[in-house]
């Protein structure tokens, strides 16, 4: 038995035939100590509910319910996996729900309770895209303090690059305008079942309760893509469709020559602002910058 009083994972596994499946990203992380890792480093979540995608046999689950989460709510897509979450739900009365379903498709909101913080071995498939849906939400704040979310190293590096290296786009500017983002640890690939072709690491994100520079979210999501869609390509090229793009980038501070990976966020959000003014709307408020 393990810690708490449940058959090891890979019992759990061959118990009830759980080999992962490639169609639907998995990956399974059998190493309690590595759970409880990826646990901790969402910081204090006694008071919070969490919110798990992907759990798969449940050893992150298992994790966060003995590091203490007042509640788990964990979304599953394979039905072979729930009788295995049944078992902890029986286990930890009262503070785990298991939801069966596709977590680009549901919203679980009804059932968590604020504070909610995110915690999630992301299945490789869905992984970028439920980040970027958490990053862009109606308005902000969003209904999460933090995400701690395990990913592919490449993206992980993707959302905190900075300007000048190759990982640095439209990812970087999402994660890094709304949140404190960092890389927490990796993991070799030797430490799932089955071994993926890479490594992975645990990304942080922290939100900020106000965007670090001002500009309107469609806006700046705007320039970003046209600025990345062609990255290759001088700004002044890039941006055209924004009308006359070297009179915005002069109004911004960006030398038309520049490449969309030299160009920092604060300037980004600054040539938002500007495409905002041509176009005639009402500038956004200047909001202090969070600490």
């Amino acid at each position: 038995m393990s810690d708490d009083g449940l058959p090891p994972l890979r019992e759990v596994i061959a118990t009830h035939g759980l080999a992962a499946r490639k169609a639907l990203g998995q990956n399974f992380l059998l190493d309690l100590n590595l759970t409880a890792k990826i646990a901790r480093r969402a910081g204090d979540i006694g008071a919070c509910d969490v919110l798990e995608i992907g759990p798969g046999p449940g050893g992150l689950t298992r994790a966060l319910l003995m590091e203490g989460a007042r509640h788990v709510v964990a979304i599953e897509r394979d039905a072979r996996c729930l009788p295995a979450l049944t078992e902890i739900a029986a286990a930890y009365p009262g503070r785990l729900t298991v939801i069966e379903g596709d977590a680009l498709a549901l919203d679980p909101l009804a059932r968590l309770t604020p504070p909610i913080r995110v915690v999630a071995n992301l299945p490789y498939n869905v992984g970028t895209e439920l980040l970027v849906r958490w990053l862009t939400p109606p308005s902000w704040p969003p209904f999460w303090q933090s995400l701690t979310l395990m990913f592919q190293k490449e993206v992980a590096e993707r959302i905190v690059a900075a300007p000048g290296s190759k990982a640095y786009g439209r990812l970087s500017i999402l994660a890094q305008w709304r949140a404190n983002a960092r890389i927490a640890f990796e993991l070799p690939a030797r430490a799932f079942t089955p071994p993926p072709k890479v490594t992975s690491a645990v990304v942080q994100l922290d939100r900020l309760e106000a965007p670090r520079f001002p500009a309107d979210a469609a806006t700046l999501g705007r320039v970003v893509a046209l600025a990345f869609g062609q990255r290759r390509k001088m700004l002044r090229a890039s941006l055209r469709p924004l009308g006359d793009a070297e009179a915005l980038l002069a109004e911004a501070g960006i030398p038309p020559t520049e490449r969309a990976e030299q160009v920092s966020l604060e300037a980004f959000c600054r040539l938002s602002r500007a495409v905002e003014a041509r176009a005639g709307a009402r500038p956004p408020r200047p909001e202090a910058t969070p600490g």
